[in-house]
């Protein structure tokens, strides 16, 4: 019986296979917005157990096992990690036809090579003691991992008042081949929903900065020092994780008011909030065009749903759901604000909700201005949407509103160091849906052709998008 996870597995086409086979399956990967931790790359993590590699910090798993009936005593609680690592492996049969199921099985194909085992209460002692032997291995570190994987580029996430002291550790040690790059995520700098929060992280930003900052004006430029610091250390991307895009009206007084106002750790109205956040999300769009930089725009997630839980457990525990904010007006006002002073940076724009998958497609047609192809890019089925039937939307709507050819294609997201294999899940499926095109006669069946766009869409378009430059030790095509 051929294994579920097959060579070809989700081609289902002879074209497929072909176009996969020959034309993406060796590409490096550039994971151009994930959150894996700069120290533990710097101090290349170890892990004692699978569990540690696999669950810790892994919402997605977290909210299955929930829906599975498991205790959180199981899933964050005190329980031992072999006791978790057993709730969880009761859960995966129960994950059928959610995409845990699919991911689960890939990442014991990759790295740990189980490829005939089925993950179960039957087979769940012998794949940990396999695991747990080979997490004792050096390939099996996270500068090891991301090396089998043939990761060329990694960008993580990072607040403007981080040190980046293990960016800084990363260059100096020499102990990975991949590239490790820093992005700026200034989310807090717009926080002022919660004044005493705000007035806390500003502290920080004196302390980052050197400098007092009792104006808007000081505000600014502490926050224009760290992205020049940023960039220092090889930043050329920002990322805002927000609900919608913010472009409301406002006069610099009004700002400089509300400045005053917040920092003083008084409650703001709705619509000062607004008009805050609408010119800091500006301000630093300014910056992100000055420097050349790519500016990414996460749209849509309603966070921390069930109060209950975030006080208990607190962010990113897998309580976040789709929100249903309006997009399109807002994001049109905020890029036509930036395009009209011409400060657009390239921008792409992220989806949560699948109903504006349309929206997304046909907004970045209206800001491209012709110096570069794809300078506005609709991005990767997102968070809840990276899954067969999400990817197949996003290519779907970007295709027929837009050029799939300059897509830059497929990132994690994600904090585990196992997730690589999302961007080979990626590119099955993209293969998959040009190959099924070339034999319905939808696209030219012309294996050239249709095989560059795949190499394109799968690497060569982002290496050309971001500029990141190919590390010696890490070629194109290297087997992995």
């Amino acid at each position: 019986m051929e294994p579920f996870i097959a060579e070809n597995f989700l081609l289902t086409n002879h074209t497929a296979v072909k176009l996969y086979h020959q034309f993406a399956e060796q590409l490096p990967i550039i994971d151009y917005h994930c959150h894996l931790s700069p120290k533990e790359i710097a101090e290349d993590k170890r892990w004692d157990n699978l569990t540690q590699v696999w669950l810790y910090g892994d919402h997605y798993k977290w909210r299955a096992m929930r829906t599975n009936g498991i205790d959180e005593h199981y899933i964050t609680g005190p329980a031992s990690d072999k006791e978790k690592y057993d709730a969880w492996v009761r859960t995966v049969p129960k994950t059928i036809r959610n995409p845990l199921y699919r991911w689960t099985q890939m990442e014991m194909k990759r790295p740990f090579g189980i490829a005939d085992t089925l993950l179960s209460p039957a087979t769940g002692e012998s794949v940990w003691e396999h695991c747990n032997a080979l997490l004792r291995t050096d390939d099996f570190s996270a500068t090891g991992i991301m090396r089998q994987f043939n990761v060329e580029t990694v960008v993580t996430t990072d607040d403007p008042v981080d040190t980046l002291e293990y960016h800084t550790a990363i260059k100096a040690n020499g102990r990975t081949t991949t590239t490790v790059l820093p992005a700026f995520r200034p989310d807090k700098a717009m926080a002022v929903e919660d004044p005493a929060a705000f007035r806390q992280w500003v502290e920080k930003l004196e302390q980052a900065t050197g400098r007092s900052i009792s104006t808007y004006f000081d505000f600014l430029e502490a926050l224009r020092q760290r992205h020049t610091f940023f960039h220092s250390m090889g930043c050329r991307v920002s990322d805002h994780g927000i609900e919608t895009a913010y472009a409301e009206d406002y006069t610099e007084s009004e700002i400089i008011a509300i400045f005053v106002k917040v920092i003083s750790q008084k409650k703001l109205e709705l619509t000062e909030i607004l008009k805050f956040k609408s010119a800091v999300l500006f301000e630093l769009g300014v910056m992100d065009h000055e420097k050349g930089w790519v500016q990414q725009y996460h749209l849509g997630a309603l966070r921390n749903v069930n109060s209950r839980m975030y006080r208990t457990l607190g962010p990113d525990t897998g309580y976040d759901v789709i929100g249903d904010f309006e997009i399109a007006r807002p994001l049109a006002r905020l890029l036509s604000r930036l395009d009209d002073q011409n400060r657009l940076a390239k921008t792409i724009v992220y989806n949560l909700n699948p109903r504006d998958n349309d929206l997304m497609a046909a907004m970045i047609g209206a800001f491209q201005d012709g110096s570069s192809a794809g300078k506005v890019q609709y991005g990767a089925a997102w968070w809840f949407l990276d899954q067969m039937d999400g990817i197949e939307k996003q290519l779907n709507a970007l295709s027929n509103l837009g050029l799939l050819s300059h897509f830059i294609g497929m990132l994690t997201d994600s904090r585990s160091f196992l997730s690589y294999p999302r961007h080979d899940y990626f590119r099955r499926i993209l293969c998959n849906m040009l190959g099924a095109d070339m034999e319905n006669g939808m696209i030219p069946n012309d294996l050239t052709l249709i095989g560059q766009m795949v190499s394109d869409i799968s690497y060569n378009n982002v290496k050309k998008y971001f500029g990141f430059a190919v590390p010696q030790q890490v070629q194109q095509g290297a087997s992995v």
